[in-house]
């Protein structure tokens, strides 16, 4: 199968091509290869590399600079994805496209569902949400949410460097989710589409945490494993004390169990996953 990455550069782009299946012919792009935004060359590409499947990992990420970027955003996260689809309507082949949980409110009381209704909150939401609607009844879109792997910028790494620069932090106690390690994630893509799926599902590491329960979980395995030479205190603030350009989902944990009935599995626990990840971090140097 000739598969075509789009994101090559970023956390889930490189989790991709290292868990790519013995089945998949990869080509991975970057930014430094095509310009999401220059239609002419992206039409051109895709007719060239002509992909049986595309795997869009590329996306406008940055949730507070889209505030004042909305153009960039949507070209990006929208605009690039209509034409993806459109090129493999004619072309024949299936688009498999990354989305995220700030396609939703966060006013839920119980794990968004995959036809559950999207009211984003943010800029980066609603680009995103706009490139969901560009997708085909038989592409596959594959949402997630806090993202994180070894090497990558990710609050993981943002949490350890802050934790040794200083003897006090304050992280955000009242935003609900669960992280998700990009490898895991790359393997529950390649399991789809191997599946042949099609519509919208879900997938994050299992559990719930807020932003501060996981900097307290970073701080304690990094400590265990000698990451750190000492665990900071850690202040749960609230959203209010740490005001940002865009709104975030208070609330977005993902409901997963379509993806995991599909595959005949269960999603890791996000700790036991941050602890494979920080093993990872630190076999990096």
């Amino acid at each position: 199968m000739k598969v075509l990455i789009t994101g090559a550069g970023g956390q889930l782009g490189g989790a991709l091509q290292r868990h790519a299946p013995a089945f998949a012919d990869i080509n991975a792009i970057d930014v430094e290869d095509l310009d999401l935004t220059d239609a002419t060359m992206l039409r051109a590409r895709l007719a060239v590399e002509a992909p049986e499947v595309i795997i869009n990992a590329a996306a406008y990420t940055a949730v507070d600079k889209a505030e004042s970027e909305e153009e960039l955003a949507r070209a990006i996260n929208s605009d690039a994805v209509k034409m993806m689809a459109e090129a493999m309507e004619e072309q024949g082949g299936k688009l498999v496209h990354v989305s995220t949980d700030f396609v939703f409110d966060g006013q839920s009381e119980t794990p968004y569902r995959p036809d559950d209704t999207r009211a984003p909150i943010s800029v980066y939401g609603r680009t995103k949400a706009e490139g969901e609607d560009h997708l085909r009844p038989t592409d596959l879109l594959v949402r997630t949410a806090w993202v994180y792997e070894a090497g990558g910028a990710n609050f993981v790494r943002t949490m350890i460097q802050l934790m040794k620069e200083r003897d006090e932090i304050g992280v955000v106690a009242d935003q609900i989710g669960s992280p998700t390690w990009a490898s895991g994630l790359a393997k529950v893509i390649w399991g789809l589409i191997e599946k042949d799926a099609s519509g919208t599902f879900h997938h994050s590491d299992a559990g719930r945490a807020s932003w501060h329960d996981f900097a307290v979980a970073i701080a304690e395995e990094a400590y265990e494993i000698g990451l750190l030479a000492a665990i900071p205190a850690i202040n749960a603030i609230t959203t209010q004390q740490y005001p940002t350009p865009a709104a975030r989902p208070a609330f977005s944990l993902l409901d997963s169990s379509a993806t995991r009935a599909l595959l005949g599995d269960e999603a890791a626990a996000w700790r036991e996953n941050l602890r494979a990840m920080l093993k990872e971090e630190a076999a990096l140097g």
